[in-house]
């Protein structure tokens, strides 16, 4: 009888590990199967329209065939490198603030409710608050303002993250660190810190790749601009306003690099991505090692 029950027990066992399997497998399915989709899309629309005089030249007046958008690509690229310039410091010393300094009091609360609530705030309000603090006062647009409310929205998610990688390090290598003498804020900075940097960096590229196709708060700061511009001080283009003006116009040949923007946009994240996680895996990075 018992033999019976064994047998019994072992394959309701593995049934049960076969179901458990097959739901995991059939939910990683369904979460990257639209992103699957969604890509094929972006390759299909847009995919035509990429050639040498899209990354090359800045776009042609309406009527005219042909252009491209190097100039919102640069622009992107300078208003990105702004927000991590002002994100990503600010962010990183809230965390270790968090997690290694203000543990347990009000002043740690405060910060943690505040970067939860702004996780939540919809970009657009970030843009009218940055349009409010910083365009408003300089009485013009700009990509340093561009910068700004890109930046403010990568505060609250690398803080958080840098927050939570940092518990994850445990007690024990604090207490080494300390039982050898080490100061306090030397063994966070050289020790924990080092040790959860694949996390932290992997929280700074998730906010990096939330801001970078970021229209809203752009139209309040940044405003678009249709020629090179390399002034700090003054409106610069970027890749999501451009497509966002060539998407709502009526013209086709607009539409079709609308669409070829939109792939850039998402293969620059992704191998933006997939650099830091390259170099991460290969411990160049990484704090383990």
């Amino acid at each position: 009888m018992s033999r019976v029950q064994n047998t019994m027990r072992n394959r309701w066992r593995s049934l049960t590990d076969l179901a458990a399997t097959s739901i995991a497998i059939l939910s990683t399915i369904l979460v990257i199967a639209p992103l699957v989709a969604i890509f094929i899309y972006l390759i299909y629309k847009g995919a035509s329209s990429l050639n040498l005089a899209f990354f090359t030249q800045v776009p042609k007046p309406v009527g005219e065939e042909g252009g491209g958008m190097a100039n919102a690509i640069y622009g992107s690229a300078i208003l990105l490198g702004l927000a991590s310039l002002i994100g990503v410091p600010i962010g990183i010393g809230g965390g270790v603030f968090l997690s290694e300094f203000g543990r347990g009091t009000k002043l740690a609360n405060a910060i943690r409710f505040t970067a939860d609530v702004l996780n939540g705030v919809p970009s657009i309000v970030m843009g009218i608050a940055a349009y409010s603090l910083v365009v408003v006062p300089m009485h013009h647009f700009s990509a340093f303002s561009g910068g700004v409310a890109l930046g403010i929205m990568m505060i609250p998610t690398v803080c958080r993250t840098t927050e939570e990688m940092l518990l994850m390090v445990p007690h024990v290598v604090r207490e080494a660190a300390l039982g050898l003498g080490v100061p306090n804020w030397r063994s966070v900075l050289s020790i924990t810190v080092k040790t959860a940097s694949p996390g932290i960096i992997t929280g700074c590229m998730l906010a990096f790749a939330r801001v970078a196709g970021e229209t809203a708060p752009l139209i309040f700061t940044a405003f678009g601009n249709a020629f090179w511009s390399t002034n700090l001080n003054r409106e610069i283009a970027a890749l999501p306003l451009q497509i966002y003006v060539y998407a709502i116009s009526p013209y086709d040949d607009w539409h079709r690099l609308a669409w070829a923007g939109a792939l850039v946009l998402i293969v620059l994240i992704v191998l933006a991505v997939s650099l830091v996680r390259f170099v991460t895996s290969r411990g160049v990075l990484k704090g383990a090692n």
